[in-house]
Parts: C-alpha cells; structure tokens; sequence
C-alpha cells in the first residue's frame, strides 16, 4: 500500500508538529551531535520565527500528521527533516525537487560532516560539496560541510 503525502505550505498551526518532526529527525540521524537548544527552545522557534518568516513546506500524511519539513530561506534549503519512519519513501526527494522549482537560479546547504547518509542523498540530487569547516561557524560546534546545487 502506497501512503499518500502532500506537501504544502506551512501555516501557524503546524509549527509544534513541524518542530516535532524536526527533533525526531535530529535525534534519530544525528546522535551524537550536541544540540545547544531544548526540545522547548526548538518548538518556540519553530512557532515564532520558523513558519511564520521562512518559507516552510510540510509532507502531511493522509491520516493527517505531518512527517516531514522543509525551510527555505532565499537560496539557502535550511531544513530538511523528516520523521524517522517514513525515510525512503520519496518524501526528501519531492522536497528536493521542490525546492529547485522554488529557486532555479541555485541552492545552498549545510550538513554536518558526521551525516554520511544526507551526503549520499545531496550528491544524488546534483549537489557539491564546496567547503568544509571545524564548526566554530554553528552553534553545535560540529563539523559540517556546504553543499550547492548549481542548475
């Protein structure tokens, strides 16, 4: 059985579940990495700048919750998360593609360098690995490594 995902816009009421998504997914492929936030702080952002200033999709499931989302800002593809169980199926790279669509001149991203499986997906999609850091830039302190996808 193929389960049926929409993606759109984000709206108010969908930043707690957006948040949710994000700190499932962060927790889920990322275990080691030291989040500064709380999970409240997370939500708080989610809610107050996220949706509200960002350009935010989410993958909503038939049933109704939503399992996966997607930021932009400008030509930066700043989020892209999605909730642990429904990996592989399709979801990322309809976000993907969305988000050329949404900005055919170009993207950029960030990842940290400990996500060996967000590497493979991005150089799947076209994008390059342009710059590594020692991640004094992020408020992690990690590692990561810039992506960019030139059409």
């Amino acid at each position: 059985m193929t389960d049926e995902v929409v993606l759109r816009r984000a709206v108010a009421a969908d930043a707690r579940a957006a948040a949710d998504v994000w700190l499932r997914s962060f927790r889920a492929a990322l275990p080691t990495v030291v989040r500064p936030r709380s999970d409240d702080d997370v939500r708080d952002y989610f809610q107050h700048v996220v949706v509200p200033s960002r350009e935010t999709w989410v993958a909503q499931a038939a049933g109704g919750g939503i399992v996966g989302v997607l930021v932009l800002n400008e030509q930066e593809l700043s989020q892209l998360y999605l909730d642990p169980h429904w990996r592989g199926r399709g979801i990322g790279d309809r976000f993907v593609a969305l988000a050329k669509e949404r900005s055919p001149g170009g993207l950029t991203l960030w990842t940290f360098q400990v996500n060996k499986p967000a590497h493979r997906f991005y150089e799947r999609h076209g994008f390059t690995a342009a710059e590594f850091t020692d991640g004094s830039g992020n408020e992690e302190r990690e590692p990561d490594v810039r992506y960019v996808w030139q059409p």
